[in-house]
């Protein structure tokens, strides 16, 4: 078993003296600096580190919301006033998928960049991964940040890194073939397409070299249901990592598979009421990363939704952890009839069935009720009725909730290779679209 790096062991008050310190520090860069938070901070009365001596003084900071971001960069093209150095001083730029509003835009110094590719190099020890691993990455390399520094942690870590872009899902697979990958990181629906495909094309993935998966853009591989046909569907062992553009990789998964790790070591982690903004054992995730002080985050108001894990884990970290990692986004809790609904609880039940392939969400207005619809592609015809009704049962059971459930042919549904999107809301006024599928 490895050894782990005392950052990772350290007890609650060495673990708070050193955050409170990085903290300090940090705000001694960019207070003179950086127009955003200088005058953030300063109308809360913080002029300089040393204005937060303890974490009652940390907690009146005040918060910062992707809104504000967004709206600071529209203000202020292209990049806003979230800068503490002129931007000659910046190497690497990306941005937000998108999903949630706005793209924002975010840059990176050679220093953060390292520091957001160790957080990943961490990402990677904690699955077990080392410098003798092949690490493939099936997707194509946009201005979406997360699996550059994916990249970026593989090379830290001196391991071998099969890039995949380009290519068809066919291609892919028998890359991760060729190439005798042990290592495959991708979006958790992305990694049941290749599966899927595979099977199609008649490749065996869980006779491949492949023995771990990493998974991260949704919530999809801290499900038991999804992480257990992932499982099988590749004969490894799936892990699941969490982390946003703006903000750096905060979470990961360790070998006793106990919920996620907030990674402690690298950012301050909160979670709040996201109604009173108090102190909450469920509710939002708000995070400060410690080690990106060229354009930082400070009481982040992340919108995903978590909840604590009790008692320490096994693996001899004392970073906390998230039971199930994020359970879904609060901006996606759909309410039904009175009853809040993740999209997440749908596929933990979904995801059950053997029969069912890929599933969408509707939720529809009929008259003054809400309906709940949920498409699977399962067996079509006379037997069709026996999966629908499972599925539907279970459902109801889980959620409380009546919910429609409709058989569709395999193939019909999409697709993604990132962030998958099931739901579309038809009550809204423009209700989110379905995307195209990705082949």
């Amino acid at each position: 078993m490895n050894t782990l790096p005392p950052s990772e062991t350290l007890e609650a008050a060495a673990r708070s003296s050193e955050q409170l310190h990085r903290l300090r520090a940090m705000l001694d860069a960019i207070l003179p600096a950086n127009a955003f938070y200088q005058r953030k901070l300063t109308a809360a009365g913080v002029t300089q580190g040393r204005d937060i001596a303890t974490f009652d003084d940390y907690a009146q900071l005040p918060f910062t919301s992707k809104r504000e971001l967004s709206e600071n960069q529209a203000a202020t093209p292209p990049y806003g006033t979230n800068l503490t150095f002129p931007t000659a001083r910046y190497v690497r730029m990306h941005q937000t998928s998108g999903t949630t509003g706005r793209p924002l835009r975010w840059l990176d110094t050679e220093e953060s960049w390292t520091w957001f590719g160790a957080s990943w190099a961490e990402v990677f020890r904690a699955a077990g991964v080392g410098a003798n691993d092949s690490i493939f990455f099936p997707f194509s390399f946009g201005p979406f940040i997360g699996f550059w520094t994916a990249y970026e942690g593989a090379r830290q870590l001196g391991a071998m890194a099969l890039p995949g872009g380009a290519m068809s899902s066919e291609q892919r697979v028998r890359a991760i073939v060729d190439h005798q990958a042990t290592v495959v990181v991708s979006t958790p629906t992305y990694a049941l397409r290749l599966a899927e495909v595979a099977d199609r094309i008649g490749v065996d993935l869980a006779a491949s070299d492949v023995r771990v998966t990493i998974h991260a853009g949704e919530p999809g591989a801290g499900i038991p249901g999804t992480k257990r046909r992932i499982e099988e569907a590749w004969g490894a062992t799936c892990f699941d990592h969490a982390g946003a553009t703006e903000v750096g990789a905060w979470g990961f998964e360790c070998g006793a598979h106990a919920g996620m790790h907030l990674n402690e070591a690298e950012f301050i982690c909160e979670v709040i009421d996201p109604d009173t903004d108090e102190p909450a054992e469920e509710g939002e995730l708000v995070l400060t990363n410690l080690g990106r002080v060229g354009m930082p985050v400070i009481r982040y108001r992340t919108g995903d939704h978590v909840r604590l894990a009790a008692g320490p884990c096994e693996c001899g970290r004392t970073f906390r952890r998230l039971a199930g990692g994020v359970i879904g986004r609060i901006d996606d809790a759909l309410l039904v009839r009175g009853v809040v609904v993740f999209p997440s609880a749908v596929e933990s039940i979904v995801r059950l069935f053997p029969d069912v392939g890929e599933f969408a969400i509707h939720v529809r207005r009929t008259g003054e009720l809400d309906q709940l619809t949920v498409q699977v592609e399962a067996p079509m015809g006379p037997r069709d009725g026996p999966t629908t009704d499972a599925v539907a049962d279970a459902l109801r059971e889980a959620l409380g909730l009546r919910v429609a459930v409709e058989a569709v042919a395999a193939g019909t549904l999409p697709r993604f290779d990132l962030k998958a999107r099931r739901v579309t809301d038809h009550r809204r006024p423009n209700p989110d679209r379905i995307e195209d599928a990705v082949t």
